[in-house]
């Protein structure tokens, strides 16, 4: 039988990445003043306006996602993915959404193209409340080969200190919610992309594939009108390895996982197609939630998702500890080796 292919196979190493991000920390903090009040390591950074009031700052792009957009000739959905994954990480600081910027670079500029792309980018701020007050355009023919561009984008939040989440709301007891992705969103394309002929009707497989990432604004909104947010986590890269960023001072348990039969059909396919492990399916994919949500009062929790007709799942819960996932798969015992 042959070798299940791997993210690192696909060309993206995990591991690597977080060294990185390890490697540079002390370097980072060296551009530090006193009103940094987090940086590099979480979902987003703070930074103090007045004491009371911080700005929330994510920066993203949209991976090799867009290589499917580029073959494909589809370009509108991509935006919506742009912003997604920046407000997204915005929102696990527990801040409102203030204003959004793009950045495209290209061989040359298409028309078309870049009016599709920003289309979607629009659409993607409209679901976010977020202003898109500017961007920038480079034309780098040599860089990039013709039909070929990238994109980057960062978006602005505010919060005040009392509505910040820090981390220390996140106490033994509360309830993991899993709230349902769109599908893949944005992250493991790279593996997703070579798991392409080994089916039927690949055309569709790509297809799925740029389903656009879900923006959960309006939902953790609603739910932080009635106090319910102890905690968010944006499950992207590294899948659901995110949870602990929450807090490394409790641990996390995940054993009420939904059945791929209660997700996006995608997952089951990516499944079947790569034969993983499901310690590297939930590190690589979302795996059908995008988002968890730490709360004291599931039920009220899952009533309001509902109302606003999102899928959501009691997948586990908060216990004493020191930052550790124990992720359990099908009553099976999963070990996320880093």
């Amino acid at each position: 039988m042959q070798k299940p292919l791997t993210y690192k196979d696909a060309g993206v190493d995990i591991e690597q990445g977080e060294a990185l991000v390890e490697k540079i920390k002390a370097k980072v903090a060296s551009t530090y003043g006193d009103r940094v009040i987090s940086g590099v390591g979480g979902f987003a950074c703070l930074y103090d306006i007045d004491g009371d009031r911080m700005l929330a700052a994510g920066t993203d792009g949209v991976g090799t996602k867009l290589m499917i957009a580029q073959r494909l000739g589809i370009h509108h959905t991509i935006g919506i993915d742009l912003v997604a994954m920046c407000s997204n990480d915005v929102l696990c600081t527990g801040a409102k959404g203030l204003f959004f910027m793009d950045y495209l670079a290209t061989g040359k500029l298409e028309l078309g193209v870049a009016e599709q792309i920003l289309d979607g980018i629009v659409e993607g701020c409209k679901q976010a409340k977020l202003a898109l007050i500017g961007g920038e355009t480079a034309e780098m023919p040599g860089m990039y080969s013709p039909g070929k561009y990238d994109l980057a984008g960062f978006a602005v939040g505010e919060v005040s200190r009392k509505n910040l989440l820090n981390g220390t709301q996140v106490q033994p007891g509360n309830t993991l919610i899993g709230l349902a992705s769109a599908g893949i969103h944005s992250n493991g394309l790279s593996l997703a992309r070579r798991l392409e002929n080994m089916g039927e009707d690949d055309g569709a497989y790509l297809n799925t594939l740029l389903t656009p990432t879900r923006i959960y604004t309006a939902e953790i909104e609603a739910l932080q009108n009635e106090g319910l947010v102890n905690g968010l986590a944006h499950i992207t890269g590294g899948g659901l390895t995110n949870i602990p960023r929450m807090s490394d001072s409790v641990d996390y348990i995940v054993d009420q996982f939904p059945n791929l039969k209660e997700v996006a059909p995608i997952f089951q396919v990516l499944s079947d197609r790569s034969q993983l492990p499901a310690d590297e399916l939930f590190r690589t994919f979302n795996m059908g939630v995008g988002m968890v949500l730490a709360t004291a009062n599931p039920d009220r929790a899952h009533q309001i998702l509902a109302d606003k007709n999102l899928k959501s799942w009691t997948i586990g819960e908060v216990t004493e500890g020191n930052g550790t996932l124990k992720f359990s798969w099908q009553n099976q015992p999963v070990r996320f080796i880093s």
